[in-house]
C-alpha cells in the first residue's frame, strides 16, 4: 500500500517531485488519479502502444521483477524469473534487459494507451517478457550510450550491440564482435561506430582495446590491473576503473589517472554525460576479503584531478548515482543519502531515508539500491520491503510505499 507522508509542509515538494519525474520522461503528463488496470496474466499479455510517457520501476526480488509506477509507487505488475537477476535499462524508454543464468530477456514494462478517439477509458498494459532474448554464456555488463546497446558474454568474450529502439518490434538487427579471450568485460560503441572493449581472460584483466567501425584496432592501453565498469562523461569522454586508478578514452587517445594509493582501486563509476565528472567507488586494501570503504572518488576526465571524498560512513556498489546538475550522490550505510558538489567534493546534503544497515558478505545478498531518474532518487530497502521517492530539490522523502516482495535490484525507464 502506498502512503504519503503526513507532513502538511511536504505536500507542494511531494506535487512538484512528480511533476519531475513526469517530464524526465515527456513532455505530456499523466493525471495521478487515473488507475492502472493490470491484465490476468503478465506473462502473457500483448504490449500496448504508448500515446502517453509514464516513467516506471522495476525491482527484482527472489522469484521476479516487480514494475511500479514511478510517479504513484503503485504496482502495475510482476513477472516470474527462477534465479538470480540482474537489471539494466534497455535504452529505449521501454524495455529493461533481465539477466537470467543464460541469457538477457527483454521485459516489456507496460506503457499507458489512449485508445483514439475516446479520452475517458486510460489503462495499462501488463508487463511482459516479449518472448525476444539473447543467448549467453554468463551474461554480463549492459550499456547504453550513443543510442546503442551493448551487451558483453562474459563466458564467450562475444560482444552484441543494437539499436533498442527495434526491440519495439521483436529482436533487432545486432553487430558481433568476439574478444581475443573470455573475461568478466564491458564494452562500449561509440557515436562513430567504434567499439571499446576491456582486455582480459579468467585469470586476470588487463585493460582496454579501441576498435573501429569496421573491427581495426586503433589503440589500446595495458597499464589497468583489474579493469571493471565503465562511466560516460561529457563529449564522449568514457572511462574505465583499474586497481590503481582509471584509464580515460578521448577522441581516439587513451590516458592513464594514477590513484594517490599504491592499491586505490575505482571498480564502479556514475557518469552524467554532460558533466566532466565521474563518480567513483574507492577501496584501498587489496587483502580485504571484504572492504567497505568510506571514501568514493570524484574523476575530473579533463584535468585528471582526483578528489577523495571521505562520507563517514560505508556504502556498497548499489549505492551510487548523479542528480540533474551532476551533483554525486551516495547512499551510505547510516541510511542517509549524501549529497557531494561534482566541482569541490563538498557534502552539501545528507538526507535521512533508511536505518542503518550493513553490507551483506555475499554481493548477490539484498541490500538497498539507489536509482536515479532526473531530480527524483528512488532507494530500495530490503529489512522492511519498501521503496522511497527523494525529492533532490527539496532534500525531502516525498513518497514511500511497501511492496508485496523484498527488493533485490532496483532501476527503471522514462517511458
Amino acid at each position: 500500500m502506498t502512503q504519503t507522508l503526513p507532513a502538511r509542509s511536504r505536500a507542494a515538494a511531494a506535487s512538484a517531485a512528480l511533476a519531475t519525474v513526469l517530464l524526465a520522461g515527456c513532455s505530456s503528463g499523466i493525471d495521478s488519479d487515473r488507475q492502472a488496470v493490470v491484465a490476468e496474466d503478465p506473462e502473457t499479455a500483448a504490449p500496448v502502444e504508448a500515446s502517453h510517457a509514464v516513467p516506471r520501476l522495476a525491482v527484482s526480488y527472489a522469484g521476479g521483477v516487480l514494475v511500479l509506477d514511478a510517479a504513484s509507487l503503485e504496482v502495475v505488475g510482476q513477472v516470474p524469473v527462477d534465479g538470480f537477476t540482474r537489471l539494466n535499462p534497455a535504452g529505449d524508454g521501454r524495455h529493461v534487459l533481465v539477466t537470467a543464468a543464460d541469457a538477457f530477456r527483454v521485459l516489456d514494462v507496460g506503457t499507458w494507451s489512449e485508445p483514439h478517439g475516446d479520452h475517458s477509458h486510460h489503462y495499462t498494459s501488463a508487463p511482459a517478457f516479449t518472448g525476444t532474448e539473447f543467448a549467453a554464456r554468463k551474461p554480463g555488463h549492459v550499456v547504453r550510450h550513443a543510442g546503442r546497446t551493448a551487451l558483453f558474454h562474459d563466458g564467450s568474450g562475444l560482444v552484441e550491440t543494437f539499436d533498442p529502439r527495434g526491440l519495439a518490434d521483436g529482436k533487432p538487427a545486432v553487430d558481433s564482435h568476439t574478444t581475443a579471450e573470455p573475461h568478466h568485460g564491458v564494452a562500449v560503441e561509440l557515436a562513430n561506430g567504434g567499439l571499446i572493449t576491456t582486455l582480459g581472460n579468467e585469470e586476470e584483466r588487463t585493460g582496454i582495446v579501441v576498435l573501429d567501425r569496421d573491427r581495426r584496432e586503433v589503440a589500446r592501453d595495458e597499464r589497468c590491473p583489474g579493469v571493471h565498469g565503465e562511466a560516460a562523461a561529457a563529449n564522449e569522454v568514457i572511462l574505465f576503473g583499474c586497481q590503481d586508478g582509471a584509464l580515460v578514452y578521448r577522441d581516439g587517445l587513451i590516458a592513464k589517472i594514477t590513484s594517490p594509493d599504491a592499491y586505490g582501486r575505482i571498480g564502479n563509476q556514475a557518469g552524467a554525460e554532460a558533466s566532466d565528472v565521474v563518480l567513483g567507488d574507492y577501496k584501498t586494501d587489496r587483502d580485504a576479503e571484504l572492504e567497505r570503504p568510506q571514501r568514493v572518488m570524484l574523476v575530473n576526465t579533463t584535468t585528471a584531478a582526483l578528489t577523495p571524498v571521505d562520507l563517514g560512513t560505508s556504502y556498497t556498489f548499489r549505492s551510487l548515482g548523479r542528480g540533474p546538475r551532476g551533483e554525486a550522490l551516495v547512499l551510505g550505510t547510516d541510511g542517509r543519502l549524501h549529497v557531494i558538489d561534482q566541482n569541490t567534493g563538498a557534502v552539501t546534503n545528507r538526507i535521512p531515508v533508511l536505518g542503518v544497515w550493513s553490507e551483506p558478505d555475499e554481493w548477490q545478498s539484498p541490500r538497498p539500491a539507489l536509482f536515479v531518474d532526473g531530480g527524483t532518487a528512488y532507494v530500495s530497502d530490503p529489512a522492511t520491503s519498501s521503496l522511497h521517492a527523494v525529492d533532490l530539490g527539496s532534500g525531502a522523502v516525498v513518497r514511500s510505499t511497501v511492496l508485496p516482495q523484498s527488493p533485490i535490484e532496483l532501476t527503471g525507464v522514462s517511458g
